[in-house]
């Protein structure tokens, strides 16, 4: 079965190539350092600060294998095609305003690059399932944990 694409802008392309050169050539060489002093302490200090090197060993082998499956699968977001289209899809800069007249503005992006404190929304998000499709002057409800909240779109880049 093929993957599903992983779908990037070029900055988020950049940032986890950036992590994946990070992970392998100073992380990797630190954990192994770590490793080598827990095997140098000797039997009392060896079992906990061993067993903590080892855990972060196999975490950063976990994240360097993860980075490199999804740039197997990765597909670039075409972000100057959204921002010329009327309607909001996936690569799109909106700006939403609820029902109090709070606006916010998001970026909607790939599961892997979703970060909403960066104001980056993945298109599998109740927010971003909601506001793909529509159009500037468009009102979406989504269901949030505190009740139904109410997004009018007020412009789409």
């Amino acid at each position: 079965m093929a993957e599903e694409p992983v779908l990037l802008t070029r900055a988020g392309l950049q940032r986890l190539e950036a992590e994946l050169h990070e992970l392998k050539t100073v992380r990797r060489a630190e954990v192994a350092a770590e490793i080598r002093e827990a095997q140098e302490l000797g039997p009392d200090q060896l079992d906990a600060q061993y067993e903590d090197a080892k855990n972060q060993q196999a975490f950063l082998e976990g994240r360097i294998g993860e980075i490199e499956r999804q740039l197997e699968n990765v597909s670039i977001i075409d972000e100057s095609a959204a921002a010329k289209s009327k309607q909001i899809q996936v690569g799109s800069t909106v700006t939403v305003k609820n029902a109090a007249g709070k606006s916010h503005k998001y970026q909607v992006v790939g599961p892997a690059e979703a970060d909403p404190t960066q104001g980056r929304i993945s298109h599998k998000s109740p927010v971003g399932r909601a506001l793909l499709g529509k159009k500037k002057g468009d009102t979406v409800t989504i269901k949030a944990p505190a009740g139904e909240v109410e997004l009018t779109v007020t412009t789409i880049a």
